[in-house]
């Protein structure tokens, strides 16, 4: 159970339930986080405009490389919730997921490109207290990615972690995407079954 109730959609105002009726057809569920943030309607509408506007400008940088370095913070992390969440997109995506099993062991296994690589320590060094990115690592990165693909790169990992954190801390936990028994949000079994 989340630290802070949800907010079903008969409680939400009604910009916060279109975004509800979005979510359920994008996902079949209302993705869990976005049911506690709505107790607070402007930082949610906030929240949302950021994720939308940010799915639409990820352009510049291949999708297994957004994805491996989310899933490696939302790893780092601990958030059940993201690795779930981050495991049903990778899928989505055609990606493998069963290189996701060895995430701890990226340095040396061979499902894992030099790119990802890469991308899964620039992950670690920002995610890390303090950061611990480096000029070398920065350089690299340009090399492989071009300069908007570090900017985009280091946006996305700092995007994951402020998600990876914020659930953690509100007791967010996995919603079964990955096990097709999602949703634990109460109303969802309801309007799928409506």
């Amino acid at each position: 159970m989340t630290r802070i109730p949800v907010v079903a959609p008969e409680e939400a105002p009604p910009a916060i339930q279109q975004w509800y009726a979005w979510t359920m057809q994008q996902f079949g569920v209302v993705p869990e986080p976005f049911a506690v943030l709505a107790n607070h309607p402007s930082l949610y509408a906030a929240y949302s405009e950021q994720e939308a506007g940010a799915a639409k400008a990820m352009t510049v940088l291949p999708v297994n490389i957004r994805d491996i370095a989310q899933y490696r913070v939302a790893w780092t992390i601990g958030c059940s919730w993201c690795i779930d969440f981050g495991k049903m997109i990778s899928r989505l995506h055609g990606l493998d997921i069963e290189q996701l099993k060895e995430i701890e062991d990226f340095a040396t296994s061979p499902r894992f490109s030099d790119d990802e690589r890469a991308a899964i320590a620039y992950a670690d060094a920002m995610t890390a207290t303090p950061t611990a990115a480096t000029d070398e690592q920065v350089a690299d990165l340009e090399r492989r990615f071009g300069r908007d693909g570090v900017v985009e790169l280091t946006f996305v990992i700092g995007l994951e972690n402020l998600r990876s954190r914020m659930n953690a801390a509100l007791g967010i936990t996995d919603q079964g995407f990955t096990s097709g028994e999602a949703c634990r949000v109460p109303w969802a079994k309801e309007a799928r079954e409506a």
